[in-house]
């Protein structure tokens, strides 16, 4: 059983991406054959949302579950990520990248190998009841997710499809 990257604590919210509808193909654009740059998201504020944290995953991967993008410390005013978001470890206004499984701090598009199919791409977004999580070092989806335990108020997710 692949491993969940949601903690799914709180409230459901509505987690959504005018680049492509919850359950279909993400467009190239947004994968390792086009631009590799994060899809939009948008989501209905959560009440007493403090922050926010996002673990995108690939639960289809045949290495295990591979994390494709890791951003948290997401300022609580903050109602939509923008497509294209700067490939730095730190983006104003924005929040802070943790370490993908690709080793960077950035994001990293849907690139399944050729010749396996169709894999799900998940974008889990949780509501954080704290402003700011101190994590010390380099964090990854493992260390947010111990870091988030029993801060979770809310969640959403938005799944989309992509084969190579």
């Amino acid at each position: 059983m692949p491993k969940e990257y949601v903690l799914r604590e709180g409230k459901e919210f509505l987690l959504k991406s005018s680049s492509f509808e919850n359950g279909g193909i993400i467009p190239k654009k947004y994968t390792c054959e086009g631009e590799d740059i994060n899809p939009q998201l948008s989501w209905e504020g959560v009440e007493g949302a403090k922050s926010y944290a996002l673990i995108m995953y690939d639960p289809d991967a045949p290495v295990g579950t591979f994390i494709h993008w890791v951003l948290y410390n997401i300022p609580p005013n903050k109602k939509n990520i923008e497509e294209g978001v700067a490939t730095r470890e730190h983006v104003e206004g924005i929040g802070r990248h943790g370490k993908n499984d690709f080793g960077k701090f950035e994001y990293a598009g849907p690139c399944p190998p050729r010749g396996h199919g169709q894999h799900r791409y998940y974008f889990a977004l949780h509501a954080l009841n704290v402003e700011e999580l101190g994590i010390k070092g380099k964090v990854d989806a493992s260390k947010l997710l111990n870091a988030i335990k029993g801060k979770v108020i809310g969640y959403g997710i938005l799944m989309g499809k992509f084969s190579r």
